[in-house]
């Protein structure tokens, strides 16, 4: 192995233990520098160490720890005869060591298995974030900020701008801002995950040289796949995507649905066979490639329908059709319609999926699937589930509380009821945003508060889940006018009007 030369000791190590040096002997320097003897450096006391009495390190290449005194040594020849699978998951560690993080040296966490041993798979993704989350907490955080007084396509690039960042850590703590609204917390990284999620399925305001909105992702839903413009690849923007999704994921939003199932096979690691197999006509996002392949299900083909199919073979490099190969050249023609025009998407997107973090969830646990990309029927909210999961105001029965400002049980009552009745007759979409309003994003929680207060119009307090309604309302048109009228502030804020 190299040998290098430390330029502010001139200490001689192997190459790969140089990083390591190079920070130990810059904080004796700049303690030195700060009025802090060489010797009272030396005299401060060890940290304990758990090993069998003597002092460690952990090699950089293998991670392994091995005592002081031989680690030189086993660095000079470590990597040599490591198997190509290890070298590649210590490298891929190493790397992530690298990523922005605290200015003290951390060693690689030990994985949990509580998470892979759960047999809930919520539950199981519960757990997985919090361990991730719980191991980066010391990381420095990041920010993003949308000014809500800028134009779409604006608030589109800093969203896009944030999400292409290269080296980051992105289960470090995240810090989200709105320009223009007082509204801190929680409520507010659940409005910006909700508002980058929205914009990778409907498209991103950004003009590539063709329209003014641009989707990442096209075809009928439930049969979406990755849109195979060379533009989108060449920008890395699906690997943007994946980054989005398990951002999202990580910090307890919801999954990407609507996904074509062979794509999410591919997505997730599966084979192409097994994707392959899995292929429908519906998944075929082009319209002329939809009905050339289709003709191949009839039984007899006319000569316009054989020329068309024909040509799109030998375009293809596939053989033409016979009487005796329609179904497999149905197979083949709508693999290549399909996979073969994904591929490269499809591998940034799962690039951007293992640079957040949940890669070891993915890929261990193939329950958690349907939760990473769930069907769109299955994300569709109704009324019901979303009462249940309401805590409905209380009587309180504590007498030492001000009653100068309480709201009589009556009105709590009447009001209370309107929202009930707005909820039960509400449509999804309508659902969707009394939840964004509610809580910042439209994925539901089990502890929804609701407080009948003495107040001019709705507003939420999306930290705390807790919406409060006024109680002047004495009938429900004017009730359903006002609340709708908050509804639909939504996409510039948290409705405080």
């Amino acid at each position: 192995m190299p040998q290098s030369t430390c330029i502010t000791c001139g200490s001689q190590m192997p190459l790969q233990l140089l990083p390591l040096h190079v920070e130990e002997c810059n904080d004796i320097l700049t303690e030195s520098e700060s009025g802090t003897s060489l010797d009272e450096v030396i005299e401060q006391p060890n940290p304990p160490n758990t090993g069998m009495g003597e002092l460690s390190e952990v090699c950089p290449i293998c991670l392994e720890s091995y005592p002081i005194d031989v680690l030189s040594f086993h660095a000079s020849t470590c990597g040599e005869g490591m198997d190509p699978a290890h070298h590649s998951d210590a490298a891929s560690m190493t790397r992530t060591e690298e990523m922005p993080g605290p200015s003290v040296q951390r060693l690689p966490a030990t994985v949990s298995a509580a998470w892979a041993n759960e047999v809930d798979p919520r539950k199981a993704c519960q757990l997985f974030r919090e361990e991730l989350l719980e191991r980066n907490y010391e990381c420095p955080r990041l920010f993003l900020s949308i000014d809500l007084f800028d134009a779409e396509e604006e608030t589109d690039s800093s969203l896009i701008s944030f999400f292409k960042m290269n080296n980051v850590n992105w289960a470090a703590p995240l810090k989200c801002r709105l320009r223009g609204d007082a509204a801190v917390g929680q409520g507010v990284n659940r409005h910006v995950l909700s508002m980058a999620m929205q914009k990778l399925k409907t498209g991103f305001s950004i003009n590539l040289g063709c329209v003014a909105l641009t989707s990442l992702f096209e075809g009928e839903m439930e049969h979406r796949v990755p849109s195979a413009a060379a533009v989108l690849r060449e920008s890395n923007l699906f690997e943007m995507a994946g980054r989005m999704i398990g951002h999202s994921f990580l910090h307890g939003g919801f999954g990407f649905s609507g996904l074509s199932v062979p794509v999410v096979t591919l997505l997730t690691g599966g084979s192409t066979d097994t994707a392959a197999s899995a292929l429908t006509l519906l998944d075929c996002p082009d319209l002329d490639h939809h009905e050339t392949i289709g003709f191949l299900k009839n039984t007899q083909l006319t000569a316009q329908e054989t020329t068309s199919v024909t040509d799109l073979c030998l375009s293809w490099d596939l053989p033409v059709p016979t009487s005796t190969n329609h179904d497999w050249l149905f197979q083949e023609l709508l693999s290549h319609a399909v996979l073969h025009r994904v591929r490269q998407p499809i591998k940034q997107i799962r690039k951007g999926l293992k640079e957040t973090g949940i890669w070891p969830l993915v890929s261990n646990r193939p329950d958690v699937h349907p939760i990473l990309f769930p069907r769109e029927k299955n994300d569709e909210l109704n009324s019901q589930t979303v009462i249940q999961n309401i805590h409905w105001p209380q009587p309180k029965s504590d007498s030492d509380e001000d009653e100068d400002d309480a709201v009589p049980l009556e009105k709590v009552g009447l009001v209370t009821g309107f929202l009930r009745q707005f909820i039960e007759e509400a449509s999804p979409k309508v659902l969707r945003d009394l939840l964004k309003f509610w809580v910042g994003w439209e994925l539901l929680t089990t502890n929804l508060e609701v407080e009948v207060v003495t107040s001019k119009y709705p507003v939420a307090l999306t930290c705390f889940l807790k919406l409060k309604l006024p109680s002047h309302y004495q009938t429900y048109e004017k009730f359903h006018q006002d609340l709708m009228m908050a509804l639909s502030s939504i996409s510039s804020g948290f409705g405080l009007v």
